[in-house]
């Protein structure tokens, strides 16, 4: 027992030694199995990483809304339509609908009540829906030359609005371009005769004078073999911005966005519209199958100048100026169309324009 006490004794050292060494082999041992795990436990972790990536955005819905033209689809509503064949209104965010105008509908009626959230008129209906407490607010032009007139016979010596002193006139009731024509011009000895759509009567009496459209009567009368020319309104004083878009003030304050988008959309459904009408017309026709596809060509050319034309030429389609809108408020209150003279500053915005 001695001799085995004292042979282990001796071995002490060795024994610690041993002790050491094999107690380094297992943390070495159990570092190398660490690192070894780890790429497992990256593996493993990553499901938890990616929740930490954003999920893609859901896809934003279409804002449904409406628009009224102020007639039966035609080339004057070119840019409208072609924002809408064209998905233009659709890669703005809104799911669109036209619904045209026509005989008895009133547009402004309609958008103030909320069936449509956008309406086409003149800038004078604008100013007497805002005086009968129809908040209405214009937000682009798309005549910057309005297309009203007086068609006369060509050869008789008609070359101004005095001339028609003496002559038939076919004329809508009331509407305010006549009476400023007639005040302007002192037409006390005008036959004033109403306008019915038909224009058999002007045709059969060359000495007689009848309102229309420069983009469309002309049209019917070249076919008919009747040579015409044209006194534009806007060539003697008065000329309110035509076929221009408006809302509500409610709707332009709780969806500036839409409006923004219908805007954009509008504007560019016109540019494309100017080089590219023969591809748009045949749409439009089928909206509108009375309307014959070689007087959509006609009106396409001749509205050009109107829409492109003016401040349109520098400063975009769509433009509208205060300056305009003040003289056109001036002119009805001074008829007393207006009771009061309205403020312009609500009634119109360029706020939604593209900048140029």
């Amino acid at each position: 027992m001695r001799i085995a006490s004292s042979f282990w004794g001796n071995f002490r050292p060795i024994r610690t030694t041993l002790a050491l060494l094999l107690t380094a082999g297992s943390l070495l041992s159990g570092c190398g199995s660490s690192a070894e795990t780890k790429p497992a436990a990256t593996t493993d972790s990553k499901p938890a990483a990616s929740s930490t990536t954003p999920a893609p955005a859901p896809e934003k819905k279409p804002i449904a809304v409406t628009q009224v033209t102020n007639w039966f689809a035609q080339a004057e509503h070119g840019g409208n339509y072609t924002a809408q064949i064209k998905g233009f209104y659709k890669d703005a965010g809104l799911d669109m609908t036209i619904t045209s105008g026509g005989p008895g509908i009133s547009a402004t009626q309609i958008v103030a009540s909320g069936k449509a959230q956008f309406g086409m008129g003149q800038a004078d209906e604008v100013l007497f829906a805002r005086e009968n407490g129809i908040p209405l607010v214009a937000i682009m032009a798309v005549f910057q030359k309005n297309p009203q007139g007086i068609m006369v016979h060509k050869g008789q010596n008609l070359k101004s609005m005095s001339d028609l002193n003496g002559h038939k006139v076919y004329v809508g009731s009331g509407v305010a371009y006549w009476e400023y024509m007639k005040k302007a011009f002192k037409l006390d000895k005008v036959e004033e005769l109403k306008y019915t759509g038909q224009l058999a009567n002007f045709v059969a009496d060359k000495t007689s004078a009848s309102q229309s459209y420069i983009t469309s009567e002309p049209f019917s009368m070249k076919e008919q073999g009747v040579e015409v020319d044209v006194l534009l309104n806007a060539d003697f004083g008065y000329n309110p911005y035509g076929n221009l878009m408006y809302t509500t003030e409610s709707f332009l304050k709780e969806n500036p966005q839409a409006v923004k988008a219908f805007v954009e959309a509008t504007i560019k459904g016109w540019n494309y519209y100017k080089d590219n009408y023969k591809e748009i017309n045949p749409a439009i026709k089928e909206k509108n199958p009375d309307m014959p596809l070689d007087k959509l060509d006609y009106s396409a050319v001749a509205l050009q100048p109107l829409v492109f034309g003016d401040d349109a030429a520098t400063k975009g389609v769509g433009y509208m100026s205060k300056d305009r809108w003040e003289t056109l408020n001036k002119q009805l209150y001074d008829l007393r169309l207006l009771k009061a003279p309205q403020d312009v500053s609500k009634v119109f915005t360029q706020e939604f324009l593209p900048k140029k």
